[in-house]
């Protein structure tokens, strides 16, 4: 067995995949999922203990109004705090699809979603990404009872949006239940940061939405926003909620007070001003991200000269993490830039001065 392993370990490390935890004290972040900087601020969080999972001595008032404020905050009927979004994909798609019903899934969806999905045994097939046409021949082939569709509203290894409208207009159409993870879009996107389902007006069409509090808003945890009667059921069979201990009450009054901050639509303007401003100075072949995505993909194809790509923005100081399979599929491996409202047009100045040999 122990050799199975060192196998596996020494096939990564001779193809140039293997993983590894790093720690970066000091750089320029193009590389975190901090868009609007929260990570960074200043607080006096008492990370008193949880005790216990939520349904035994875990429980709190923080939590029981974070949940309410953020229902409220987001104009949903109920909400459900989860302690990451891992743990909240793995937990809502494995108790609500059995082994009679479908789904259907991006097929650039998230690790987390993939695994939900293994662990629901529903029938699942994956379609095209962002191929409507794709997703209704599904549709319309289908015999099962119930229908998932499984979506993200901002691909993280991509950084290109969904069709959101028209994917639930299909989903109305062909009695399909929509789920859309909103991780990288929520804080970053809509009025007050309440998301692009929101800003596009479907949020209350949708059977359910999944906010993050990791990235934009710089904490922990995660939530699903949709109705009482799918919040009970989730309280009483999403096993990734009932079996896991409940994050300290001060977190779930930190995340309601980083959701509600009244400077969200300031911050996030100046995010856009900054990938505007990349943009604008930077126009290459490989960049195959949204114009205003937070998150820049530069596809090289190439283990090997992706690590050089990376090596070479790192030794100017700038922090940032090459992309391999199989994070991603083979011969898309990718450098990803994450912009950030507290970047200095300065600092974006030399993330494209070191990418100037990009096709060297």
């Amino acid at each position: 067995m122990k050799n199975n392993f060192l196998n596996k370990l020494n096939n990564r490390k001779f193809n140039g995949t293997f993983r590894k935890l790093d720690v970066f004290e000091n750089g320029i972040d193009f590389f975190s999922n901090d868009y609007l900087g929260f990570a960074n601020k200043s607080s006096s969080i008492d990370l008193s203990g949880a005790t216990g999972s939520r349904l035994l001595s875990g429980n709190s008032n923080n939590a029981a109004v974070a949940e309410k404020k953020i229902a409220k905050f987001y104009s949903s009927e109920s909400s459900l705090i989860y302690t990451s979004g891992y743990t909240l994909n793995v937990g809502l798609i494995s108790c609500l699809a059995s082994r009679h019903d479908l789904i259907l899934y991006d097929e650039n969806v998230h690790a987390s979603i993939r695994d939900g999905i293994r662990l629901s045994k529903a029938q699942s097939f994956s379609f095209k990404h962002n191929n409507i046409s794709d997703l209704e021949r599904q549709l319309i082939s289908n015999t099962k009872s119930n229908v998932f569709v499984l979506i993200e509203s901002l691909y993280s290894m991509t950084g290109k949006f969904s069709d959101l409208i028209s994917i639930c207009e299909l989903c109305e159409k062909y009695n399909a239940y929509l789920i859309v993870d909103e991780a990288h879009s929520i804080g970053a996107f809509g009025d007050n940061g309440k998301g692009l389902c929101y800003k596009y007006n479907i949020h209350n069409r949708v059977f359910a939405r999944v906010v993050t509090f990791g990235k934009a808003y710089g904490l922990m945890g995660a939530a699903v926003l949709s109705s009482e009667v799918m919040i009970d059921y989730l309280i009483n069979f999403s096993r990734s909620f009932i079996y896991t201990t409940a994050m300290p009450p001060s977190i779930y009054k930190q995340i309601e007070v980083n959701v509600c901050d009244s400077k969200i639509n300031e911050l996030i303007d100046r995010l856009q001003l900054n990938l505007k401003y990349f943009r604008d100075h930077f126009n290459h072949d490989s960049i195959i991200s949204e114009l205003n995505s937070p998150i820049q993909i530069i596809q090289i194809g190439d283990n090997k000269k992706t690590l050089s790509l990376s090596n070479q923005i790192f030794n100017k100081g700038i922090i940032n993490k090459p992309i391999f399979y199989p994070t991603v599929p083979k011969n898309e491996e990718c450098l990803r830039l994450c912009f950030h409202s507290f970047n200095e047009f300065s600092e974006i100045d030399l993330l494209i001065e070191s990418l100037k040999n990009i096709n060297d």
